[in-house]
């Protein structure tokens, strides 16, 4: 089991404290494994196994435990039975009808420590925000990194390089399961593809009462091709009414936010750098785990330049960093990060294969003043940094701890 000490590291010291953790992310994406660390932790500390109550929600067996007083009911009576502080653990709590009502409750009521996962954005919104307002902190779990997906492939692999790692990486992406179908190419890529199904249809279409799923599945298909390119909701309203359908732009925006709630795209926003203000239009998107991309729709070597920049925008919101796309006149920064004060700028590239592209890269950054870190990532081998602006292997970049 991968022991995933970025997660832990921000977890840790809300260990046995009042506030309810929430672990939010893309279906699938290790919140479960999340729940074992963290019980795996605490029980290290000398506290007994018979403290904890465990409940997976989508597990059929406790379906009758899908509505806030049934739940209610079930933990009073478990924890009448435990002696001390008793630690709650529950995954996919979304599919509880009125479960708010019930963790604060229980929250109230018994001297516990509550842990809880859901697979939608709009899990820590509405009610919640009145129930449960400044008493909980949320975490974000993405797909493995590549440092991740590296530990795990050299489980089965111990002498594979960085290079190899890599390459696999590209088309597998980070889906933790994964390390059960490393072997196989072909489970592995059904077992995406199932994975994609059933965050559109448990995810998106059920949960937003979704009626035209052709649609929807269209919107998705434009996305996923034009992954790290600026387009708008109207650009996409043309492309449908030149393939003669009429979509309003409306209708395109509801569907693409119900796909972000359920962590399967990312939406990136772009910085005016001269006037110095977001711009909320032609903002770009990124989606959860290139491997779904390839699995479902194909296409990632033959896109890897806009792949490579997806496995960027991943990585620099994995490490917590605020990310926004910059534009300054007619030049654009990929990424302009910040976290604590401290900011980051990131140009991606395929290759630096021409004089042409060094420039246009290295050349992004002629506008800005400041002294913070700036890169250009690239799959080349050779260092070319300049001008006081770093060039790094995006292997290299990904491995890295730290960026100054």
């Amino acid at each position: 089991m991968i022991k995933r000490e970025l997660y832990m590291s921000r977890i840790r010291p809300f260990i046995g404290n009042e506030l309810i953790k929430v672990l939010t992310g893309f279906r699938r994406s290790g919140k479960s494994v999340m729940l074992e660390l963290i019980k795996e932790e605490i029980i290290s500390s000398g506290i007994s196994e018979n403290q904890f109550i465990c409940i997976n929600f989508e597990n059929m067996s406790n379906a009758h435990l899908c509505n806030a007083a049934s739940l209610h009911d079930e933990i009073l009576r478990r924890s009448s039975k435990i002696n001390g502080k008793i630690y709650l653990l529950f995954d996919e709590i979304q599919e509880v009808d009125g479960w708010e009502k019930c963790i604060n409750s229980l929250r109230v009521e018994l001297d516990c420590d509550i842990y809880i996962t859901g697979s939608n954005a709009k899990l820590l919104s509405g009610e919640l925000a009145t129930y449960l307002a400044g008493r909980y902190v949320e975490f974000v779990i993405y797909p493995f990194s590549f440092s991740e997906f590296t530990e795990l492939y050299r489980n089965y692999f111990p002498k594979a390089e960085i290079r190899e790692c890599f390459a696999k990486y590209l088309t597998a992406g980070g889906m933790p399961y994964l390390g059960n179908l490393l072997y196989a190419e072909a489970p592995a890529r059904q077992y995406l593809q199932d994975l994609y199904n059933s965050v559109v249809l448990k995810d998106i279409v059920k949960r937003n009462n979704i009626r035209d799923v052709d649609l929807l599945e269209r919107i998705i298909a434009y996305i996923v091709a034009n992954v790290g390119t600026t387009f708008s909701a109207t650009a996409i309203s043309k492309y449908f009414k030149n393939e003669g359908r009429t979509v309003a732009p409306e209708t395109i925006l509801n569907y693409i936010k119900a796909c972000e709630d359920a962590f399967l795209f990312y939406r990136i926003k772009r910085r005016d750098l001269q006037g110095k203000k977001i711009l909320s239009i032609n903002e770009k998107y990124y989606i959860a785990d290139h491997g779904v991309r390839e699995a479902v729709f194909g296409g990632n070597m033959r896109d890897i330049n806009l792949v490579l920049e997806n496995i960027v925008c991943m990585e620099l919101l994995r490490r917590g960093y605020f990310v926004t796309v910059g534009k300054s006149a007619n030049k654009e920064i990929d990424f302009i990060c910040e976290k604590h004060g401290e900011k980051l700028y990131v140009q991606v590239a395929y290759l630096l294969a021409s004089e042409e592209t060094v420039k246009r890269e290295f050349g992004a950054y002629d506008d800005i003043k400041d002294n913070f870190p700036k890169y250009v990532v690239t799959l080349d081998e050779f260092d070319m940094s300049q001008n006081g602006i770093k060039h790094r292997n995006i292997r290299d970049f990904l491995m890295s701890k730290e960026w100054n």
